[in-house]
């Protein structure tokens, strides 16, 4: 089985040709194009982005991996959230003396 495909931080975005975004992991390989219109006929015919809309999809990509890390180190973690809801469930569950 061939290793897993890796895409190193930090991933940028960078306007090509005035025609859509591109979003680079650090060794420079493209991991998406998001191809815009700013001309609102022209827009409409082909269903393409505002150049708004395509840099903010591609700015929110390009932070996915900082995403996943948080993500990632919160679910290692020790939630003390569950251990306080158990004792309190424990607690109430004794009968009053």
């Amino acid at each position: 089985m061939p290793s897993p495909r890796r895409f190193p931080p930090p991933w940028t975005i960078e306007e090509l040709n005035d025609a859509c975004f591109v979003v680079s992991d650090a060794n420079g390989q493209a991991l998406a194009y998001v191809y815009f219109e700013d001309e609102p006929g022209r827009r409409a015919a082909v269903k393409l982005l505002t150049k708004d809309e395509a840099r903010r999809i591609a700015a929110n990509m390009a932070k996915l991996p900082e995403l996943l890390r948080k993500a990632k180190r919160h679910t290692r973690e020790p939630s003390l959230g569950a251990a306080a809801t158990r004792n309190i469930i424990v607690q109430s569950k004794e009968p009053n003396q």
